[in-house]
């Protein structure tokens, strides 16, 4: 399939390490990978640079100046870049079961958008996960949370996906679309600045641009890699402009992709 992954990240090479070995291990490669780096140090694009070295496929490093929390901005610059005309986009803390590309792809329809799950790991498994390289997770990990969604089976996830509609419940760390209707909808509104809903207002344009999205259980599996909470200072600002969008009904956002189309 014609597919892009792009994986966010800021300053944590150690994660990303193993997230892109992840994705080296996928039985449905991507066209391309897209690292999408929010103002990381060297260290980051020193190990894209080594991937990318030996990867059967294309691994792009995407850089801006660290002026800090900008997702909104940097998946913008990210997707602006991708090739393909699908893009699943993951953070650059979330290892991907073998078979994750695979079930996106297959999950894959026009119209339509798609939101995977996460198991949450310990703090104890990841840390010893990051010590050791390993990607090879699964349900009995201690301590983990969201459990059930380790389970991959392809019968359970076509009785149980359903249509999702609720725009709280949205994570863009595992999210899969057609760059088209990011196009349409002009991506990720860069008025959000610092943590919160900017995955939300995104999705809820989307939908009143009338793409639908689908709730992927039991398929896509991906583990997340444990961290501290981010800040959530920005979080009443975020909300308002949330809030403006889904008052409005709005399709497009002001600030948006079309700032990083065509620009090298």
């Amino acid at each position: 399939m014609d597919l892009t992954l792009v994986v966010t990240t800021y300053n944590r090479p150690e994660a990303l390490a193993l997230v892109l070995k992840s994705a080296l291990a996928q039985r449905a490669p991507p066209g391309e990978v897209v690292v999408a780096d929010d103002g990381s140090r060297g260290d980051t694009r020193a190990l894209v640079e080594e991937v990318a070295a030996t990867a059967p496929f294309p691994v792009r490093h995407c850089w801006h100046e660290d002026r800090g929390f900008r997702l909104a901005e940097i998946r913008n610059r990210a997707l602006a870049l991708a090739r393909g005309r699908y893009v699943v986009m993951v953070d650059g803390d979330l290892v991907l079961h073998p078979w994750f590309l695979a079930d996106h792809a297959r999950a894959a329809r026009p119209g339509w958008m798609v939101q995977g799950g996460r198991v949450l790991l310990s703090e104890a498994v990841t840390r010893e996960a990051l010590l050791s390289g390993r990607i090879d997770f699964g349900l009995g990990e201690p301590g983990a949370r969201n459990r059930k969604n380790a389970v991959r089976s392809l019968w359970l996830s076509a009785l149980a996906s359903r249509r999702g509609q609720d725009p709280y419940r949205v994570r863009g760390a595992n999210l899969a679309f057609w760059r088209e209707d990011v196009l349409r909808v002009n991506g990720f509104d860069e008025d959000f600045v610092g943590w919160g809903r900017e995955d939300s207002e995104f999705v809820a344009r989307m939908q009143h641009a009338g793409v639908r999205r689908r709730n992927l259980k039991f398929a896509a599996v991906a583990f997340h890699l444990w961290h501290p909470d981010a800040s959530r200072a920005m979080l009443p600002e975020n909300q308002k402009i949330l809030d403006r969008t889904l008052a409005t009904g709005a399709t497009r956002c002001g600030h948006g992709i079309d700032r990083h189309i065509g620009v090298a």
